[in-house]
C-alpha cells in the first residue's frame, strides 16, 4: 500500500492510500468525522483484482484544513483531484454515511470531464433519508451544538449510530478516531448543508446505484427506486449474520469471492464479500 497526496480543485491537500494496478478502481469514500483508515481492511481483499484507492477528505485524517468553501460538491473535487492523478479510467465509487452523497455528486461530475468514467455507485449505510431536503434550521443548530459541545454532541451521535449492544472497545476505538477532526470544520462541514436536496443530484444520475445497510435505520428501497431508477439494496442483520434476506445472486457471487458460505463467515468477510459481488456485476 502507498500513501500519496493531490491538491483538490480548491488547492487543498488531500491525502490517499492506495494499492493494486488493475484498470479498474475502487475508491473508498469515508463518513464525516472519519478517515481512510476505516477502509483498511478493504486494500488486501480487493487489490489483487481492482486498484484499490482510499482517501481522507478536505478536513480529515490527514488531508488539509485550509479549505474556504466546504459542502458535499467540494467534497467529490476531492475524489475527482484522486482519480485524476490516478490516471484512473474506470472507477466504483464506495462511500459510507456523507461519503454515499459525495459519491453521487463525483458521479455526476465526472459524467462530462470523461477523464475517469464511474461505472457505478456502492452506499454502505447510506441513502436511508433519500429524498430529504436537509432544513436549514436543523443545519444550523446541528453546526451550532458542534461547535459550543463537541464531545456532547459526538457521544449523541454515537449513541445513535450503535445498536445498545455494540462492543464498548469498538465504539471507544470509533469516538477516539472520530474526535481527530477540528471542531471548527465539522461545525462548517454541517453549516454547509444547509439547503442540500439529496435527491436532486440522485435524479440525475445515470449509473448503477447499490447499497449495504445494516438494520439500524429502515432502508426504504421502493421509494429509493422512484428516485434512482437503477437502485436495490441488502440490509444485513444485526446479529446473527445469516445468508436470509440477501438476494440469491448475492448469494451466488458473494459466496463464490468469499470461497465459502456466507453465514460461516463474520461480518468484515461478508461486508467485502458483498461489495466484491457488487462491482463484479457493475463492471
Amino acid at each position: 500500500m502507498f500513501h500519496r497526496t493531490t491538491r483538490s480543485v480548491d488547492g487543498v491537500t488531500i491525502t490517499y492510500s492506495v494499492s493494486g494496478t488493475a484498470d479498474t478502481a475502487i475508491v473508498f469514500i469515508h463518513g464525516g468525522l472519519a478517515d481512510r483508515a476505516f477502509w483498511d481492511g478493504q486494500h488486501t481483499p480487493f487489490s489483487h483484482n481492482y486498484k484499490v484507492i482510499a482517501l481522507d477528505l478536505a478536513g480529515h485524517g490527514e488531508s488539509g484544513r485550509d479549505r474556504p468553501k466546504w459542502g458535499i460538491v467540494e467534497f467529490a473535487h476531492d475524489v475527482l483531484a484522486v482519480l485524476d492523478t490516478e490516471r484512473v479510467p474506470h472507477a466504483i465509487l464506495v462511500g459510507n454515511s456523507l461519503g454515499g452523497a459525495v459519491a453521487i455528486e463525483a458521479a455526476l461530475l465526472a459524467g462530462p470531464r470523461a477523464h475517469a468514467v464511474i461505472g457505478a455507485v456502492i452506499g454502505v449505510d447510506t441513502f436511508h433519508d433519500m429524498g430529504r431536503h436537509i432544513d436549514t434550521r436543523w443545519a444550523t443548530e446541528q453546526a451550532d451544538a458542534w461547535r459550543r459541545d463537541f464531545d456532547g454532541t459526538l457521544n449523541a451521535m454515537l449513541a445513535a449510530l450503535f445498536h445498545p449492544d455494540a462492543a464498548h472497545s469498538l465504539v471507544a476505538d470509533v469516538r477516539r478516531r472520530m474526535s481527530r477532526t477540528p471542531p471548527e470544520i465539522v461545525g462548517a462541514m454541517f453549516a454547509s448543508f444547509a439547503d442540500y436536496d439529496t435527491a436532486a443530484s440522485a435524479r440525475q444520475l445515470r449509473v448503477p446505484v447499490r447499497c449495504i445497510n445494516g438494520d439500524l435505520f429502515p432502508t426504504d428501497t421502493r421509494a429509493i427506486q422512484q428516485i434512482l431508477t437503477d437502485f436495490d439494496a441488502v440490509v444485513l442483520p444485526h446479529r446473527p449474520l445469516p445468508d436470509a434476506g440477501v438476494p440469491r445472486w448475492v448469494q451466488s457471487e458473494a459466496g463464490r469471492n468469499a470461497g465459502r458460505d456466507l453465514s460461516r463467515l463474520g461480518f468484515l468477510p461478508v461486508f467485502s464479500a458483498l461489495i466484491s459481488a457488487f462491482s463484479a456485476s457493475l463492471r
